[in-house]
This record gives structure tokens, sequence and C-alpha cells, in this order.
């Protein structure tokens, strides 16, 4: 009898494997870099003043983005971070105001809820369209009622935690309590970006079963 090719019939030793969506959007080491400028800025603007502060923020930022790019991870979130420092870094010069650090987060928070309240009413969940973009799939799940409704609840957590954010935090800059805005603006980050995380992972795992062929 032939005896087959050495190795054949056996799985190959390295299978591809598709990147996760908490890896697609720069994996938890990105969520975790994000906090680190803003605790810098927070930690620095008491004790050595706003000028100090902002420089120690960007320079936060860079090493951060350096570390990541170092490491051979996703470039386009460590350039998103720096990019987002120095942005809340010149709002905060230009403003004369340490508070003003955290005015684009502020604004942001606002119009991201709206984008994502919009989605739902028009029937295209951001969650949805975000994870088709990221990777490739396209929008057949558009087609699954019950796809899209998980879909609508993923973007209606991501909505209420961005319109949270906004709430909490405009109202911290109108009282000028900076040290609570930078509490806020830690607590209402990672935590909440965590939770809604773990549903949209849970959504898209439901979403998939649902589309699947057969």
């Amino acid at each position: 009898m032939t005896q087959p090719p050495h190795g054949a019939g056996r799985a190959p030793d390295t299978e591809q494997r598709s990147p996760t969506l908490l890896e697609q959007m720069g994996g938890m080491g990105g969520v975790v870099s994000a906090v680190i400028p803003v605790v810098v800025f927070v930690l620095i603007n008491p004790l050595a003043g706003l000028q100090f502060a902002i420089w120690a923020a960007l320079g936060a930022a860079v090493a951060v983005g350096a570390w990541r790019v170092v490491r051979a991870e996703p470039l386009q979130p460590a350039i998103s971070g720096v990019l987002g420092v120095a942005i809340c870094a010149f709002i905060a010069y230009r403003t004369g105001e340490a508070r003003g650090f955290f005015l684009y987060g502020i604004w942001y928070s606002l119009v991201a809820g709206v984008a994502f309240v919009v989605s739902m009413v028009v029937r295209w969940p951001l969650v949805g369209v975000i994870w088709s973009a990221l990777n490739g799939s396209g929008f057949g799940w558009r087609a699954h009622r019950r796809a899209r409704l998980l879909y609508d609840l993923a973007t209606a957590v991501w909505a209420v935690f961005f319109f949270a954010r906004f709430g909490v935090q405009h109202w911290l800059y109108n009282a000028d309590e900076t040290g609570w805005l930078g509490v806020a603006r830690l607590l209402m980050g990672l935590p909440l970006t965590a939770v809604a995380l773990l549903v949209t992972i849970w959504v898209v795992r439901r979403a998939n079963r649902v589309t699947a062929p057969g």
C-alpha cells in the first residue's frame, strides 16, 4: 500500500485566525494607553501649572505611540491617540484654562451619541456598520431583522454611554471643577468602554450565528 506523503491529512501547525473585534480596535492596550496622557495631565497640572502639564501630556502621548509602534502594534490607534491629545492640548493652550483640555472630549461625546442614535433611526446601526467595515463582511445582516435588532442594542448602549459622559462632564466643566472633570474623564472612560466592548462582542457573536448560512 502506498504511504501518504509525510504530513498529509494533518491540520497545518498554524492556522490563519481572524482578528477579534477588540484587536481590530487596537486591543486593550490601545484602550488603556489612551488614558495615560489624561492621567499625566491631571497629576501635573496642580503641581507644575498648565503649560508644563500640556507638554507632559503631549510627551506621554508620543511615548505611548512610539511604544506601540516598537511593539509592531496597529499604527492607526497610535496616530489617533497622539492627534487626539494634541487637539486637547491646543484647546487648553488657546483658552488658557486647564478645563479646556477636556472640551474636545466633551463635545465629541455629544456628537458621537447623536450619530449613534441617528444610525438606529435610519436602520444602519453604527456598531454593525463599523464591524462590517473592519472585517469586510458586508452588510448582509441588515436583511435579518434579529441581527439588526442586536446591532441596535449594542449601538444604543454606546449612545447611552456617550450621552452620560457628555452630561456629567459638561456639568463639571461649567462648574469649573477641573480636578473632578479629570476624575470623571477617567472613571467614565475605560470602565464604560470596557462594558460597551463586552456588549458589542456578545452582539457580534450572536449576530454571526443568526446570519450564518444553514
